[in-house]
């Protein structure tokens, strides 16, 4: 596999990812990363699907974390976002042709495993919009033996906006020739680290996490997007639909949920976790949408939830 690029800030510690080109069947090139265990025997290894907007460096310090306690992980740049290929000319709004396609990036980063010998069990670590396309990568038999999930997007939050209404006019701008442009409340063409202020952002409380994030836009601009499009908010409201009427899947699942969440909808996670036989749902106070990226106590016991699930699912 083709060596790609893998960025990292001035005076970073951390080891790098090892990052590769891989191509999906229908041609679009993805950018993939692995972390190997560096100083104990890897014990089973974590898929790692980011969320809208995200890139793989993004998590470097959580992997890190992971290969510390045992577990490889391999990460991806979702199509039109990070170093994988854009969709459309623009390359700023966050896009997608048919959300379906993003099981072909799925079906890649599960090639690519097998590939690097990535050690089993294998476990899936989901945020935010990779929930919704890990819960649905699940229903098509992810070879995985749990599932951790953060903030996933099993449904968006719409603001008091009926949900109907949101499609429709979603639906309708993409009819009219305008799906390729961002839909208001989504972001704008720039970055959410650069053109939000800290103190009314909806990510995260830690000043620490929000500035590093805020340095990574402002050096690798060419991994950040924008807004979402018209045609990816119709197509991610449709499948989110899709997804709540279907039945949970048989393996034992985490979910943590913060009480200031305000980008997926909290409804929809209990909803679905209330219809999960093995599963628990955890809410955290005084964090909002990032927990992997929140401040260290609530990382912390993030991550040890996380480990226990993948413990006891060995």
């Amino acid at each position: 596999m083709e060596q790609a690029p893998f960025h990292q800030l001035p005076g970073d510690p951390l080891t790098p990812g090892s990052a590769f080109w891989v191509k999906a069947e229908d041609g679009v090139r993805l950018r993939l990363a692995l972390w190997r265990c560096e100083t104990i025997d890897p014990v089973g290894a974590v898929l790692l699907f980011p969320g809208r907007t995200e890139y793989i460096e993004k998590y470097a310090a959580f992997a890190r974390q992971l290969t510390d306690s045992g577990y490889e992980v391999l990460a991806i740049d979702w199509r039109g976002q990070g170093l994988s290929d854009r969709l459309i000319d623009d390359p700023r709004p966050g896009h997608i042709g048919k959300f379906t396609d993003y099981q072909r990036d799925v079906i890649e980063m599960v090639v690519a495993a097998s590939r690097v010998d990535l050690p089993k069990p294998w476990h899936l670590l989901a945020h935010s919009m990779g929930g919704c396309i890990g819960l649905a990568a699940l229903a098509d038999e992810l070879p995985v033996a749990s599932a951790v999930f953060s903030a996933p997007m099993w449904g968006i939050e719409s603001h008091g906006l009926p949900r109907p209404a949101v499609l429709a006019v979603a639906s309708l701008a993409s009819r009219l020739g305008f799906g390729e442009r961002p839909a208001p409340g989504t972001g704008a063409k720039g970055s959410y680290f650069i053109d939000e202020a800290f103190g009314s952002n909806l990510l995260t409380h830690d000043l620490g996490e929000w500035t590093r994030l805020l340095h990574e836009a402002a050096a690798w601009p060419d991994l950040t997007i924008g807004g979402a499009s018209f045609h990816w908010l119709g197509e991610a409201l449709r499948e989110c639909t899709r997804l709540a009427q279907m039945p949970s899947p048989d393996l034992p699942m985490t979910v943590s949920l913060g009480d200031g969440e305000k980008i997926v909808s909290a409804e929809a996670i209990r909803n679905r976790a209330g219809r999960w036989d093995d599963a628990r749902l955890l809410e955290f106070e005084h964090c909002r949408h990032e927990i992997m990226m929140e401040t260290p106590d609530l990382r912390e016991r993030f991550l040890d939830a996380a480990l226990r699930q993948f413990d006891t699912a060995r």
